[in-house]
């Protein structure tokens, strides 16, 4: 197994720009890129459906910019109103926005016999649907703005075949198909929208929804021999965020070490 490389330091990849993201509480991937974010000099508007943790990163966040708290609302990315109503709350006190990434996602474990319409329909709502209602609400302002990133999280289960995960699959390949539009629909109005996938990012929430022999066949896919650091996803984020990847639009970048 190789071992976590050392944290990269910030080099002023989004400085003065305003990045909003979802589903950014916690102890994962959203929560790794809001603090790159912050890191390479944004402001940065949050959200979640946890409260406390909201708040919690909201403190963190806060103590690493050196000033005052970032805006953290509470939204469910599948009730329009609260998705129209955070991006409204960004847009008012920031100005505009730069930058949207849309990483809030719903997976879970069944079988297709037995998996029923409600878990499949909820984790298409969050996952799938729920990035839509983002694209489009920041679409609908960065479109007459003439810029703007628009970054989605999808996975590598949108390329490759994982028993009891045909919902999460599904949602996921459509991520990456709307990723793809949503780009076509943008390139005219300077509006560039890409899409990581990665494959297996560890933190400690994963740890406690999934089972240590599911957690070890993943581990024992990957040519390194661990998971990704979620900031390691969140570099790649970053890096579609930023001007470096100017001339990149409808592509899914795989954040992976995972062999065939």
């Amino acid at each position: 197994m190789s071992e976590v490389p050392a944290y990269v330091a910030p080099h002023g990849l989004l400085a003065g720009k305003n990045v909003l993201v979802t589903a950014a509480a916690g102890a994962g991937i959203g929560l790794a890129t809001a603090r790159r974010c912050v890191e390479e000099g944004a402001w940065v508007a949050i959200c979640d459906t946890h409260e406390r943790r909201l708040a919690e990163t909201a403190e963190a966040l806060a103590e690493l910019a050196g000033g005052g708290k970032p805006l953290a609302m509470r939204c469910d990315v599948t009730v329009e109103s609260e998705v129209q109503g955070f991006f409204d709350a960004a847009v008012d006190l920031m100005g505009h926005l730069d930058v949207v990434v849309n990483n809030a996602g719903l997976g879970g474990e069944a079988s297709i016999v037995e998996m029923t319409d409600d878990q499949w329909s909820k984790v298409i709502d969050v996952t799938l649907t729920g990035t839509f209602r983002c694209i489009r609400a920041a679409m609908r302002h960065m479109i007459p703005r003439g810029s703007g990133v628009i970054v989605n999280n999808a996975s590598v289960l949108g390329w490759r075949a994982q028993v009891n995960q045909a919902h999460y699959a599904a949602a996921k390949a459509g991520v990456m198909a709307l990723t793809r539009t949503a780009a076509m629909e943008g390139a005219s109005h300077g509006v560039r929208v890409n899409a990581v996938s990665p494959s297996f990012a560890m933190h400690p929430f994963l740890a406690k929804a999934v089972s240590q022999e599911v957690l070890d066949e993943l581990v024992a896919k990957e040519a390194f021999g661990r998971a990704a650091e979620p900031w390691e996803v969140a570099n790649v984020i970053v890096f579609l965020a930023s001007d470096y990847s100017s001339y990149m639009t409808g592509e899914v970048v795989a954040v992976s070490s995972q062999h065939p």
